[in-house]
């Protein structure tokens, strides 16, 4: 699979580490039991279909990009730096 980093171009995912979702996870309260930090910590979705992903560009600039792909066919729909998704938020 390559992955368009936005800074550098396309490249070889192995340059890249897979980091989870790019949907923030709601941190359980520090009083939340051991069962809620035990799935936060732990379990995540697994979709078929298309999900957004972060990725940190580790052998390459190391920019956080977004990547939107398809865990079924691995196709590569878009890739964007992930801060610029946090300066556009109000």
């Amino acid at each position: 699979m390559r992955l368009n980093c936005p800074i550098c171009g396309a490249r070889d995912r192995r340059e890249f580490t897979y980091m989870g979702d790019a949907v923030a996870l709601e941190r359980p309260e520090p009083d939340a039991g051991p069962q809620a930090w035990d799935d936060y910590l732990h379990n995540r979705d697994n979709p078929a279909g298309t999900t957004r992903d972060l990725w940190y560009h580790e052998s390459g600039c190391t920019a956080w990009i977004v990547v939107t792909r398809n865990t079924v066919t691995h196709e590569v729909y878009g890739t964007e730096l992930a801060s610029s998704l946090a300066e556009a938020r109000p």
